[in-house]
């Protein structure tokens, strides 16, 4: 549920298919509540697995499998966190792509984050 107390923060993973880090800068503290992603085209080879951290704690409940099988532009997965979720203002969260997929593709990933 959207409150007036909530904020977006929309950031890019560059290449889904390739294990790497991208941390998104936070300006107003909160709890992340909702993780939502959209792929930018179609991967093949395996799933991608995403994960989140603040800190470096895994964010409990974050963890988002974006599927090969079926993919294309344009699916959305998502993720309510349940704990380690709280980011500072001034802080970042560090998304995580295990590189398991292949085909070069960007995820943009909306966090969705409750004052």
């Amino acid at each position: 549920m959207q409150t007036l107390n909530s904020y977006f923060v929309t950031a890019e993973i560059e290449d889904i298919s390739t294990a790497s880090s991208t941390f998104v800068p936070i300006a107003d503290g909160g709890n992340i509540v909702y993780i939502q992603t959209a792929l930018q085209g179609a991967i093949s080879g395996g799933n991608a697995a995403i994960s989140f951290e603040i800190g470096g704690t895994a964010v409990t409940g974050g963890g988002i499998t974006v599927a090969h099988s079926g993919s294309a532009a344009g699916t959305v997965d998502s993720a309510t966190p349940t704990a380690a979720n709280r980011v500072e203002r001034g802080g970042t969260i560090e998304m995580i792509t295990d590189g398991g997929s292949t085909g070069a593709k960007k995820l943009l990933v909306t966090f969705e984050i409750r004052r």
